[in-house]
């Protein structure tokens, strides 16, 4: 069996299909899927290469379009599902692991102040929910559910579910089962 690309990993997470590159394409009329395929076609590409060009230019006009700030500095794992489309502002030097979901008005910041100075780590397999805010030097587990509306500015251990504002934690096996659905194997 051919090695899938990281494309297909990613849209392998909607569907639980695996796709052709013609598949793909046809998925792309959905919003998040299609900026999901322009992020990592900038990925694939050298900043300042021809296509790499190319590339930024029509991702930054769906960034604007479609109202997602994720740059493609920023290090996604494997398994990138965005559930819907607007609003999400992601700081370029976080750190994503594989399997991750993020939701609508998610924020991923940098804090530039306090002892927290620094942007998040996010952990494998987190599902961060709704209008979620999440700043400062932080390392998220794995295996994290991020409830809606929560505000996450301290360490988050593995295997936890994170609710309020500020942010409190309860340490839970399987914390995300049955919220992130089709998980890429690594």
């Amino acid at each position: 069996m051919l090695e899938k690309t990281i494309i297909q990993k990613d849209f392998y997470r909607e569907s639980g299909k695996w796709l052709s590159r013609i598949e793909i394409l046809k998925k792309c009329v959905n919003p998040n899927l299609h900026f999901i395929y322009l992020l990592r076609k900038c990925q694939t590409h050298s900043k300042k290469s021809i296509l790499g060009i190319f590339w930024r230019v029509i991702l930054r006009h769906y960034q604007i379009k479609y109202g997602f700030q994720i740059y493609p500095e920023t290090q996604i794992g494997e398994g990138f599902y965005l559930g819907h489309w607007g609003a999400v502002v992601i700081n370029p030097k976080t750190k994503i692991g594989k399997n991750c979901n993020i939701a609508q008005g998610v924020t991923i910041a940098q804090s530039n102040r306090g002892k927290n100075i620094g942007v998040p780590e996010i952990g494998n397999e987190v599902w961060i929910g709704p209008n979620a805010v999440i700043v400062g030097n932080i390392k998220i587990g794995n295996n994290v559910l991020i409830a809606p509306n929560a505000y996450v500015n301290i360490d988050i251990p593995d295997n936890a579910i994170v609710i309020g504002n500020p942010a409190s934690y309860t340490v839970k096996d399987n914390a995300t089962q049955d919220y992130i659905n089709n998980k890429i194997e690594y």
